[in-house]
C-alpha cells in the first residue's frame, strides 16, 4: 500500500509558506474534527455501557470503524466549509505569481495548502481507495470513481481528471507548484483511459489527451499538451509511440462464450500483428 504522500505535498516545508502563523489554522482545524466523532463515542457508550456491557464490547469495533469514518468525514467538511469561507475574500486563480508575502495570491494559496492539508493526510489513511475520490470531489476537483489515483498525490484544485485514469505508486499532478521566486498556479485537464506510471510528474497547466500513458519518471513542462493516443517518456516527455493498446479489437477478451485462454491467445495474436506491422513501417 503507498504511504500518503499528501502529508508531504504542498507546501513541501514550512518554509514555503508565506506566513508560518497559518500553521495554527491547520491544529485549529484538526481539534474541530474531533468533535463529532468523539460525540458519537459518548452517545454508543450511553446506550451500551451501562445497561449492557457485553453488547457494549462485542460491537466496540464496528463502533471504533464508525467513529474513524466521522473524524475523516468531519475534517474534510471543516477543510471545505473553511476553504468556502477563504475564497469569499480572494477567489483561487491561475497564473504566475511572486513568491512574495505581500503578494495575495501567494498569500491565498498557503492557507489554502493549510486548509487541505489534515483532511487530505486523514483521507489518504483510510484503506479503502475510493475514500480518495469522496475528498476530491467536495473539495472540487473533477473525477471519477472508475479512477484509480489512491498511489499519487493530486493537488486539490485546478484539476479535471476524466474516466479509467490511473496512477501509479509515487506519481504526482501538480495544479500548483513553487519554482524559484514563482508560484505557479495552472488548471490541469487529462483525458479518459489515461496511465501515468509510477513516480511521473504532471506539472501545471499540462493536458492530457484521452488513451495517453506516461511512462515511469517521466516530467511533463509547464503547460504541456499531449496528443491522445500516443506513449510519452522522458524530462520533459516527448513522444515514445502510439498506443496500439485501444487500436485493438477489445470485444476478444470480453466474449462470454469464448475460454479464457483462448481468449487472451487471439488477444496476444492480434497484438503481435500490429507490432510486426509497425516494425515493417519502421524499416
Amino acid at each position: 500500500m503507498a504511504q500518503p504522500v499528501s502529508l508531504k505535498i504542498p507546501p513541501f516545508t514550512t518554509n514555503v509558506l508565506s506566513k508560518k502563523r497559518y500553521l495554527i489554522i491547520y491544529f485549529i482545524l484538526m481539534w474541530v474534527s474531533f468533535f463529532p466523532p468523539i460525540i458519537v463515542f459518548w452517545f454508543y457508550w450511553r446506550m451500551f455501557y451501562i445497561n449492557t456491557p457485553m453488547l457494549f464490547y462485542f460491537l466496540l469495533p464496528l463502533e471504533l470503524l464508525l467513529v474513524y469514518l466521522t473524524l475523516v468525514f468531519s475534517s474534510i467538511i471543516f477543510a471545505r466549509l473553511a476553504l468556502i469561507c477563504v475564497n469569499l475574500f480572494h477567489k483561487p486563480r491561475e497564473g504566475v505569481f511572486p513568491r512574495d508575502p505581500k503578494n495575495k495570491d501567494y498569500n491565498y494559496w498557503s492557507l489554502r495548502s493549510i486548509i487541505q492539508k489534515w483532511a487530505a493526510w486523514i483521507s489518504h489513511t483510510f484503506p479503502i481507495p475510493w475514500h480518495d475520490v469522496i475528498l476530491f470531489k467536495i473539495m472540487g476537483v473533477k473525477t471519477h470513481f472508475s479512477n484509480s489515483t489512491y498511489g499519487g498525490y493530486i493537488s486539490l484544485e485546478f484539476v479535471e481528471l476524466g474516466k479509467n485514469v490511473a496512477l501509479g505508486d509515487g506519481s504526482s499532478i501538480f495544479g500548483s507548484i513553487i519554482i524559484g521566486n514563482y508560484l505557479i498556479i495552472k488548471k490541469i485537464k487529462i483525458g479518459d483511459n489515461v496511465i501515468i506510471s509510477t513516480h511521473s510528474v504532471v506539472m501545471p497547466g499540462t493536458i492530457i489527451g484521452d488513451n495517453c500513458i506516461l511512462s515511469a519518471y517521466s516530467l511533463t513542462a509547464v503547460d504541456q499538451e499531449l496528443e491522445e493516443g500516443w506513449i510519452y517518456m522522458g524530462t520533459p516527455v516527448k513522444k515514445y509511440k502510439e498506443n496500439k493498446f485501444f487500436d485493438m479489437d477489445l470485444k476478444i477478451l470480453f466474449d462470454e462464450k469464448k475460454d479464457v485462454s483462448e481468449k487472451w491467445t487471439k488477444f496476444v495474436e492480434k497484438r503481435d500483428a500490429l507490432i510486426s506491422k509497425e516494425k515493417k513501417k519502421e524499416l
